[in-house]
């Protein structure tokens, strides 16, 4: 199993194995690969994640949970969720984000369910009424700085759906400044302008 954690557009990987999807990473010239868990190591592998030269890591430990729980902790966590929202045509919509095309998310209140905020956010960013959530999808990782904070957001995603005809209201104080429903055959098109955690949750739900 492995978990992948953005940092801008470079993977990592955090890995109890190294199978087929982390392989090419190992013998790659930018790439970094860490065996040992300690708290040098850990701070070693963050600190190699940002440098321009590196484009890849993979840290191996054969408790993927005892890896997680270390490298976790020199971050400040972030939960959110959101969804991939699809209407009676199979259309799926993408919102206009910061130059990105995106998908509906924010954070998760105090108390609140993941399926709840996943709703939430979906309709307070699009204007959309009645979202009925699917199904869980997936969960990405990714890391931004927020002042002095290094921020880990982990965010997971839902299926749903939405019937009618409704219109579009997009949340401009999250600098939201386009909605659009784009037919499955066109994602391609769009992806490259994705950030790279949203590129893996279009391709996971497409299959």
């Amino acid at each position: 199993m492995y978990i992948k954690i953005y940092f801008g557009n470079k993977p990592l990987f955090l890995c109890d194995e190294v199978n087929e999807t982390i392989q090419p990473y190992i013998h790659h010239d930018d790439a970094v690969f860490i065996d040992e868990l300690n708290t040098h190591s850990v701070k070693t592998m963050i600190h190699e994640m940002q440098l321009e030269k590196v484009h890849a890591g993979v840290f191996f430990h054969p408790d993927l949970e005892e890896l997680k729980k270390a490298f976790y902790k020199k971050f400040t966590l972030i939960t959110a969720a959101g969804g991939v929202v699809e209407n009676e045509k199979k259309d799926i919509l993408l919102i206009f984000r910061r130059g990105k095309w995106d998908l509906p998310k924010g954070k998760l209140d105090k108390g609140e369910k993941l399926e709840d905020c996943a709703v939430r956010e979906v309709e307070e960013e699009t204007g959309l009424q009645k979202v009925k959530l699917h199904a869980p999808l997936c969960v990405t990782y990714h890391t931004y700085h927020e002042g002095t904070k290094f921020i880990l957001k982990e965010s997971h995603w839902f299926t749903m759906k939405v019937g009618g005809d409704q219109q579009f209201i997009p949340q401009v104080e999250e600098d939201i400044h386009e909605i659009r429903w784009v037919k499955p055959q066109d994602l391609v098109k769009y992806i490259p302008d994705c950030f790279p955690s949203i590129a893996d949750v279009l391709e996971k739900f497409t299959g």
